[in-house]
């Protein structure tokens, strides 16, 4: 059973280590000095930020993250991708990991993402879609996407995390399914 917590700063050294992984790190890129995650993860834990950060725990053991957030409160990574798809009012975004090498590959990152999108629906009534922009490369991100109900609504470059990635992403849309 998957349940959430919103990540706390006692947290950040699980963090890392999850950052440092290669498996994780090919993808994030992120920076792993303790300066650095309590810089860029410290704001949101606080509630500084208005992006949330939640570790995913399966029988109370963390073995995740996602991260959500209004597309609105983020305006110039919602205008990178007005050219690719349409952004409409309510739209939200999350970026999601999995954490533990013993639960890698094992279809996991889907079940994450279909329960964080119903938390998405309860969490954030005024929310219409949910938009994930994924770099075309990282087949297993964007095919946990496609099991978890998301379809793919376009692609176009973008900057990548990675340097080292072709800017080439896929855009997935989910809609509240009481949208109408």
């Amino acid at each position: 059973m998957i349940t959430w917590r919103r990540l706390e700063e006692s947290d950040f050294a699980l963090l890392r280590g999850w950052l440092e992984q290669p498996s994780v790190a090919r993808w994030w890129n992120h920076e792993t000095t303790a300066e650095a995650i309590r810089r860029d993860f410290g704001p949101a834990a606080r509630g500084e930020e208005p992006s949330e950060d939640f570790l995913a725990l399966l029988d109370d053991r963390p073995v995740g993250l996602v991260q959500r957030c209004r597309l609105a409160d983020y305006p110039e990574y919602r205008d990178e991708l007005v050219p690719i798809v349409d952004i409409q009012a309510g739209a939200m975004s999350i970026d999601f990991l999995i954490g533990e090498p013993d639960q890698q590959g094992r279809g996991l990152g889907s079940r994450l993402i279909a329960s964080m999108i119903g938390r998405i629906w309860t969490d954030h009534p005024d929310a219409t879609c949910i938009v994930v922009p994924v770099v075309a490369a990282n087949r297993a991100s964007w095919r946990a996407l496609e099991k978890a109900g998301l379809r793919r609504v376009g692609q176009g470059p973008l900057a990548p995390d990675n340097p080292a990635d072709d800017p080439l992403h896929y855009v997935y849309r989910v809609d509240r399914p009481d949208a109408g």
